[in-house]
């Protein structure tokens, strides 16, 4: 049996109430589905991108600090390859210079040396560092003179071993110095070989034996006078012996007395350069002392043809390359400060923009102002160091620059020579506080004059303004003729 709805009033008021709810229910429904709806146009306006506007930033007011930036490399200054003028021994007959040259005792890497310290062996004897500016290029002994006989007496008297008179004359006072040297050291001084003393003894034989034969010659002449007369006197005839004979025996003493000068004068020649000698690998000369052995170049056993090894001064420095535009703004004397991998920190000193290319330019100059004289066709010699100063690296702005920073206090920086640091130099700064822009902000207008845009209101105007010191993409500027404070939106793009 059906179930029938309540009749009555209060049934019909239930019935309607029921249909209403339904209604607004389905009602609500379609709205809230149109409200989601779109139309294809519709849809393809809410993803259209916004019209674009001014990309604005900020005006800022702080100090301003241009530094140049830069990678370099930490090493020992002043480097100065090292490398032997002869052989070490003599090579005048003795046993160590007939043999072949060995490295027996090498350079220490790290050492440093001082004048009148050994650099290393050769053959078991010493290679000695002394100060001075002329290298050695030949032996050194009695007979020998000139500079570097000069700069041997001074560097021997400076290390307390006085060869008397400095004349740059290689005598006894200065062989006896040397002996004395090379015994405080532990070695044998250079003395003549055994064929040295063999051909001093023959030289001194030849000497003896002419004066016998001078002294011959001399007797000689006598007795065959003597014997003429006698002669005479017994034939009775009364003639003197006949001139032939006397002219043989003035000729036979004139020969034994050129003989006898002949033989002195080797012997002389001789001595004079008989004697403690230094032989041309036993000595390197360098302009300043002391120094620090950087590299080694040899090994033992090896015979040290070329450089045995590098040196250097013992002050850091740091090498390094900046772009040309940033070396034109760096000077001599500048303060650095150089940082490494590992966050050691140290101050530094600018002490050479432009490496060799700046000596080029200052040769060429010298060369100029100490030439014997110009004369004709000057004009065409003049026109190639212009082609030559167009190409020098200081005289190109686009060149890279190269720089040496000193540190004069190096400190733990002193042991990592072959690594990198980080060189940060102030080149310029601010008075103060000064109004920065970012440098994409400024431009140039048609009349010449720089300007900035800035967002007032909705609106851009232009404000002319002076630009100032630059740095790390910031710029310097000052209202030239307009109103620009801190916190106004300068445009920098779209």
């Amino acid at each position: 049996m059906s179930r029938l709805l309540p009749s009555g009033p209060k049934g019909r008021g239930k019935q309607v109430g029921m249909i209403m709810g339904v209604v607004a229910l389905v009602g609500a429904g379609g709205w809230f589905a149109g409200t989601q709806m779109q139309s294809p146009a519709d849809a393809a306006a809410s993803r259209r991108a916004p019209e674009a506007g001014p990309v604005t930033v900020a005006v800022e007011r702080r100090k301003l600090t241009a530094t140049v930036i830069a990678q370099g490399g930490v090493e020992f200054g002043a480097p100065h390859g090292v490398s032997l003028s002869g052989s070490v021994g003599s090579a005048s007959g003795s046993g160590d210079g007939e043999a072949t040259q060995r490295v027996t005792k090498l350079p220490q890497a790290g050492a440093t040396l001082r004048e009148g310290s050994v650099l290393m062996q050769v053959n078991g004897r010493p290679v000695f560092v002394l100060r001075g500016s002329v290298p050695m290029y030949r032996a050194l002994g009695p007979g020998t003179s000139g500079d570097d006989v000069r700069q041997l007496q001074s560097a021997l008297r400076r290390i307390g071993h006085d060869p008397g008179a400095i004349t740059g004359d290689y005598r006894q006072g200065t062989a006896s110095a040397v002996g004395r040297w090379y015994q405080g050291k532990g070695f044998q001084p250079q003395r003549p070989s055994v064929a040295d003393q063999q051909q001093l003894g023959d030289l001194e034989a030849a000497v003896t034996q002419a004066q016998l034969a001078v002294l011959a010659a001399e007797g000689g002449g006598g007795d065959s006078g003597g014997d003429g007369g006698a002669q005479g006197g017994k034939g009775g005839s009364g003639t003197a012996s006949p001139p032939a004979s006397g002219e043989a025996a003035a000729l036979e003493l004139q020969a034994a007395q050129h003989q006898l000068d002949r033989a002195n004068a080797a012997l002389s020649a001789f001595t004079g350069t008989y004697g403690t000698k230094v032989p041309a690998g036993e000595v390197v000369f360098l302009p300043d002392l002391p120094v620090r052995v950087d590299k080694v170049k040899v090994r033992l056993g090896d015979t040290p043809g070329g450089e045995v090894a590098t040196v250097t001064s013992s002050d850091v420095v740091v090498r390094a390359v900046v772009p040309g535009a940033d070396g034109s703004s760096l000077r001599e004397g500048m303060q650095a400060r150089i940082e490494t991998a590992d966050g050691t920190r140290v101050r530094g000193v600018v002490a050479q923009v432009g490496g060799t290319g700046t000596q080029t330019g200052a040769g060429k100059d010298a060369d100029g102002a100490g030439g014997d004289g110009k004369g004709e066709g000057d004009t065409e010699p003049d026109a190639e160091p212009d082609a030559d100063a167009a190409a020098d690296p200081v005289a190109d702005p686009a060149a890279p620059v190269q720089l040496v920073i000193s540190v004069p206090d190096p400190g733990p920086l002193r042991d990592q020579s072959g690594g990198t640091a980080k060189v940060t130099i102030e080149v310029g700064a601010s008075k103060g506080a000064v109004l920065v822009v970012p440098v994409a902000a400024v431009h140039t207008s048609a009349d010449g004059r720089a300007r900035v845009r800035v967002q007032r209101d909705g609106k851009v105007v232009n404000v002319p303004v002076i630009v100032g010191l630059s740095a790390a993409g910031q710029v310097e500027v000052r209202a030239d003729g307009g109103s620009l404070d801190e916190g106004d939106q300068v445009v920098v793009g779209r």
